[in-house]
């Protein structure tokens, strides 16, 4: 009988899911439902300096972009492992915002940042210091030899018998000096340089580190709360392991999935350092002690602190593994990137790889809209040669007149230009205010001056009314033949698949 009602009431909850997000269209048999279409045609329409298109005209494009993504998928562009590894970074720099309560967050960061103001650990400090090492398995004799060592500089210090800069040259294991922020360095570090003044020497003293000696260079006041903010917390996360924040959504996360601590193999756990028996229940899920020593040997700390590390960590993964199921719009970012990824790799191979070096194309579209290039004004295409006397200007016409366009620049170089420069041309098509000179002598417009060293001017080309070759409107044609190829490419697909759009849910779009 229960399972009976659970299978009427799943069915009820379909059928209302349905309605609140019913199918829009289906383009080659996938549904694609109406909040996938509504929140991209809204995104875009918003976006300022974009031209706003009508319901029916981002109908149509929005169409043409999920084939050109199936005709990515279906060449498995979705499967390689670049493709893979980008989405999912995408993926784990975006589910930051979702993995910490970010009230709680702030709130912390705010009463660390109020202490900070509030004492004397505002702001920074500039320190250098004498410092040496001392490792956490140092013995007896070499902390006391290190620590007689660093008394006697500071004796010296005290008493004028020694520089401090020459001091950390040569004894220092740390030669720079360095600022200091409040949860940068040890506390005990801290706990001296943040209460002493510029140009004070500290007593020796230790922190886990090893032993110093700490000179204040200069101190600067706190900045503003919202610029420090992200730093606070990720200093407290590493100091304390995690931030508050992340603590708390921990704690609201046990109580959603119904985490359940399984006393015997926790209780086992702490007291033998391993068990086989469960430890805790999450989701449903069991976790248990194989699954924790796993993770114990990656993070080697304290049997505690590696227990709470691995509840942590277990809720954590849990919660990013359910993001898309939980949260709409970070599923729709999401498919949006992963669509977006696919749609530049499926244009660039199908279209802006190919425009490039697709001369005979290129050239063939030109010839066909030659019309379309026709210039309003006339250009001139041709060379302006500035030479240093008329005869040398003469020769050079003359000779060029003989040769092909593109040996021209060669020629004057090989014969007037090899011994001593005589000439300075100019080759290429210009429009009316690209070349002072041409539009001098052919547009009879500005007039132009001599050059000092090459005074005589004389000109080799003609007056065209639009370009002879594709060559001459490169950029303006790359741009249409894209255009084109797309335009072809879109009609291929759309030649080739199966679209139906839910007109009565379109009308909907915006208004439910």
């Amino acid at each position: 009988m229960r399972s009976g009602l659970t299978i009427i009431f799943l069915c009820l909850g379909l059928t209302v899911f349905a309605q609140q997000d019913p199918m829009l269209m289906r383009i080659n048999g996938k549904d694609i439902l109406r909040s996938e279409f509504e929140y991209i045609y809204n995104k875009n329409n918003a976006l300022s300096g974009i031209e706003q298109k009508t319901l029916n005209e981002y109908v149509d494009l929005f169409v043409n972009f999920k084939l050109k993504v199936a005709a990515a998928e279906a060449m498995g562009l979705d499967t390689t492992r670049a493709f893979r590894e980008e989405l999912e970074g995408y993926r784990r720099q975006l589910a930051k915002t979702y993995l910490t309560d970010e009230t709680v967050s702030e709130l912390a960061a705010r009463q660390i940042y109020d202490k900070m103001k509030a004492n004397q650990r505002a702001g920074q400090v500039r320190v250098s210091h004498i410092f040496k090492s001392l490792p956490q398995t140092a013995t007896s004799h070499l902390l006391r030899t290190t620590e007689t060592r660093m008394d006697s500089l500071y004796t010296a210090l005290q008493n004028g018998q020694a520089d401090f800069d020459a001091c950390v040259r040569n004894f220092s294991d740390e030669k720079k000096s360095f600022w200091v922020s409040w949860l940068q360095m040890p506390a005990e570090f801290e706990d001296t340089v943040f209460k002493m003044k510029p140009g004070e020497i500290s007593r020796p003293f230790f922190t886990p580190q090893g032993i110093h000696i700490v000179k204040v260079l200069e101190r600067k006041d706190i900045l503003p709360f919202e610029d420090v903010k992200d730093e606070i917390v990720r200093r407290q996360t590493r100091r304390h392991g995690m931030d508050k924040g992340t603590e708390s959504l921990v704690e609201k996360l046990k109580k959603e999935y119904q985490y359940t601590p399984d006393k015997v193999g926790m209780d086992e756990l702490l007291a033998k350092g391993q068990t086989e028996k469960k430890l805790f229940t999450l989701g449903g899920r069991e976790y248990t002690g194989q699954m924790f020593a796993n993770f114990a040997i990656a993070h080697p700390q304290g049997i505690q602190r590696q227990l709470k590390g691995f509840i942590m960590k277990s809720v954590l993964d849990y919660e990013y593994s359910r993001l898309e199921q939980k949260y709409p719009e970070f599923r729709m970012l999401m498919q949006e990137y992963r669509d977006g990824m696919l749609l530049f790799e499926i244009s660039n191979r199908e279209i802006w790889e190919r425009v490039p070096s697709d001369e005979v194309g290129m050239a063939a579209y030109f010839d066909k809209h030659r019309s379309d290039y026709h210039w309003k004004n006339p250009h001139y295409k041709g060379i302006v040669i500035h030479s240093a006397t008329k005869r040398i200007g003469k020769q050079v016409r003359k000779l060029l007149k003989s040769l092909p366009e593109e040996e021209w620049q060669d020629a004057i170089r090989l014969t007037f230009n090899a011994k001593k420069q005589q000439v300075q041309a100019e080759q290429g098509l210009f429009a009316l205010g690209d070349n002072i000179y041409v539009d001098d002598e052919i547009f009879k417009k500005e007039k132009a001056e001599p050059i000092p060293s090459f005074p005589f001017t004389t000109f080799l080309g003609e007056k065209i009314k639009g370009p002879e070759s594709y060559q001459e409107v490169r950029g303006l044609l790359a741009g249409d033949y894209q255009n084109y190829l797309e335009e072809r490419w879109v009609a291929r697909l759309r030649a080739a698949s199966k679209v139906e759009i839910n007109q009565e849910v379109l009308k909907t779009v915006n208004k439910h």
